[in-house]
């Protein structure tokens, strides 16, 4: 694994549009900054179109043909006055 790049807070002011532009590019994928020898923050590139959740499990699930989704899951209406809200 390679090292992770670490600059002083000094020198990522100097090369702030560099260092995120390498990141952005996919050259780097992460950069410590530090104060004083410690890690102040730390930059990751922003998530891919192929990152996050949403669609993640597109064509992954199989609903048979005979299973109807607009059907009623119970027969009534649940009663509310009792505290029953399933059978």
């Amino acid at each position: 694994m390679p090292a992770v790049p670490t600059f002083t807070v000094t020198e990522f002011k100097a090369k702030c549009l560099d260092i995120l532009d390498r990141l952005g590019s996919g050259k780097l994928d992460r950069v410590e900054v530090t104060k004083r020898g410690k890690v102040m923050a730390v930059l990751t590139p922003p998530a891919g179109p192929g990152d996050d959740l949403f669609g993640c499990l597109k064509d992954q699930t199989f609903v048979p043909d005979s299973f109807d989704l607009t059907a009623p899951v119970i027969e009534g209406l649940p009663s509310t006055a009792s505290g029953v809200l399933h059978q």
